[in-house]
């Protein structure tokens, strides 16, 4: 079998066909995109240095280095500057795209070739299939999600730099591909286009309501952006009735494709329609808004795992707990990985079926009988014995993920729902890559394993010997909002570490949202919080606060409500993308997303103890 002349345009049945396939024979497969990578790419300047010309699999697990994003960079660099793209890849360049910046640093830069689309659109052909096996009907109706580009930038050389999705969408794959019931979608392409993110969002919440009755699923790329909506409609459909009711779009929108599309839409008046949207939006609780707005609605589908988990109970309460949650598929900006074969299944279930037809996979064992503990330093060098093959994890262990992706000429592709690329791929000349996820081994789908997204292991706060994950701090505060249960609703949360005196704290900034203010009891309610916060932070930290002094109280600066979307709007139009928007985890001192949160908090709360430890 040659995977490299699969044939990934596989639609429906089919596709769940070759789902089976794939992953019953994921070791054949996965030997296959090794040999293929390694026979495409073997005299790139980069493989020639550690394997001189060699294309032999053995020698590569060998010789060629676990390597992490400032390893690459150099390289991608050059490529950016003018240089052949041989330094890393047998196939030309065509694009850059970058990351959103969000999970844990700068955006990264990743240098694209064409003819990956085949591959994406596997994985994108799979989605449905699978959600149709548990929901019937999804072809009957239309698709409200929202999507948006943004503009692009240019390398010193002119190759164009585009977020993920801003290139799919400009590309005759998204404009010119054929109808699909599946995904009818109610947005105009042209309001899916349009640069300016407030006016997109306009249209497509406008476009939405006219189709009110034949929406069948609802979505956005994360938790975070689907919500970011909710609140945008909260503030607008007031304005939206009346366009709908006069059969006249708003003034406030100006791009002419925007404004094409959307006359075409508001082709007369609809004062019923109009009635209908503003009895429901005016009602004094927005609670299960979306089951009144979109009553044919079948599922939300958004990333609710990782650090998205937290927007699980605003979502719920949007939905009145009836419209089910579903994290379809689970990818990166670097490249995509597997597919959710139990899409109803709960938020905190989800599991991914790794596709071993996606790129070449290994893992970095983490822990040790089952316990997970981070052994291994983010830019720590990884010998490279210790990296183990897809086929080769244990149930229940952690890992860290390693990826070696397509480059060169090639006729296969990949494909996704969430984070897609355009005529060109996101993958090229990565080479044994961390890509800084933590996951668990949940299980196996005939011979391909399933994993459990724990965290990013590359977001940490730390002051001494302290070091804090971003599943440790998610967790932590998990617990510890449950103090303000039927007293206040957390809405939002970031951290840093403040080491500007002497010993340094946590801060976490919170905007928290209050039923029933109360000056005396928001100090005792923050105080707890504190508290809840601190004692469920691991033996380390806690030693440090209580035997060592090295780390100070833990502080919450809550935030005036609406900061955190001002926060959003600062790195959008810094050239971050709304799509692939996630809050960031930890903010870095001196920062201008320190200096926003600083500038709106409204009260400041230490922990009045220490934390329980003992040696």
């Amino acid at each position: 079998m040659d995977v490299l002349k699969f044939d990934y345009n596989h639609k429906g049945d089919n596709a769940l066909k070759e789902l089976e396939r794939i992953t019953s024979k994921a070791a054949e497969v996965q030997d296959n995109i090794l040999s293929g990578i390694l026979e495409r790419n073997k005299d790139t300047q980069y493989l020639r240095k550690y394997m001189k010309g060699s294309k032999d699999v053995m020698e590569f697990k060998r010789s060629v280095p676990v390597i992490t994003y400032k390893d690459v960079c150099p390289y991608i660099q050059r490529i950016a500057n003018g240089e052949d793209s041989s330094l890393i890849t047998g196939h030309p360049i065509t694009e850059i795209l970058c990351s959103s910046g969000t999970s844990g640093g700068e955006p990264k830069l990743m240098p694209t070739i064409s003819e990956d689309l085949d591959r994406r659109t596997f994985v994108y052909n799979l989605i449905n299939p699978i959600a149709n096996k548990y929901l019937e009907g999804l072809d009957k109706g239309k698709t409200m999600y929202l999507n948006f580009v943004k503009a692009e930038t240019s390398t010193p050389c002119g190759l164009p730099i585009r977020t993920v999705l801003t290139s799919y969408y400009k590309s005759k794959h998204f404009q010119c591909r054929p109808y699909d019931p599946f995904n009818d979608l109610t947005s105009p392409i042209q309001t899916i286009l349009c640069e300016d993110s407030n006016q997109s969002m306009y249209c497509q919440l406008l476009a939405a309501l006219i189709h009110r009755h034949k929406v069948m699923r609802l979505g956005a790329v994360f938790a975070s952006a689907f919500l970011r909506a909710i609140s945008y409609l909260e503030r607008k459909w007031s304005q939206l009735c009346q366009d709908i009711r006069t059969g006249h779009l708003s003034p406030m929108i100006t791009d002419p494709g925007c404004q094409t599309a959307m006359t075409s839409l508001l082709a007369s008046p609809n004062p019923d329609l109009a009635d209908e949207v503003e009895e429901i939006c005016g009602r004094p609780s927005w609670k299960g808004i979306l089951c009144q707005l979109w009553p044919q609605a079948k599922f939300i589908e958004a990333v609710v795992t990782g650090s998205m988990a937290q927007y699980i109970p605003a979502l719920e309460f949007f939905s009145q707990g009836k419209i089910p949650l579903v994290c379809p598929m689970y990818a990166s900006s670097e490249t995509y990985f597997g597919v959710n074969v139990k899409p109803l299944s709960k938020p905190s279930d989800v599991v991914f079926t790794l596709l071993p037809n996606m790129c070449y996979f290994e893992f970095i064992p983490l822990g040790k009988n089952g316990t997970l503990s981070f052994d291994v330093e983010d830019e720590e060098v990884v010998p490279c014995d210790k990296v183990v093959d897809l086929v080769d994890v244990k149930l229940g262990r952690y890992y860290e993920l390693v990826v070696t992706t397509f480059a060169g000429k090639e006729t296969g592709g990949i494909v996704f729902s969430f984070l897609v690329s355009s005529d060109s791929c996101m993958e090229t000349g990565l080479y044994r890559y961390r890509i800084g996820d933590v996951l668990q081994v949940a299980g196996f789908y005939n011979k391909a394993p399933q994993f459990r997204f724990i965290c990013r292991r590359n977001v940490v706060l730390s002051i001494d010997l302290d070091k804090t994950n971003e599943e440790d701090l998610h967790r932590s505060i998990t617990l510890a909002k449950k103090k303000l249960e039927n007293k206040a609703f957390l809405a939002e949360y970031t951290s840093y570490a403040d080491t500007s005196s002497v010993p340094g704290h946590y801060v976490l900034f919170w905007e928290i949202q209050w039923l029933e203010p109360d000056d005396e009891e928001e100090k005792l309610l923050m105080e707890e919080c504190c508290i809840a916060v601190e004692e469920e932070l691991d033996y380390i930290y806690r030693q440090c606060r209580k035997r060592d002094r090295s780390v100070g109280p833990l502080e919450i600066r809550v935030v005036k409500p609406g900061t955190f979307e001002k926060l959003m709007d600062m790195i959008i139009s810094q050239g971050g993308s709304l799509n692939q928007y996630k809050t960031p985890r930890c903010v870095k001192s001196n920062s201008a997303m320190l200096k926003l949160l600083d500038g709106h908090v409204t009260g400041s709360f230490f922990t009045p103890r220490d934390p329980t430890w003992s040696p």
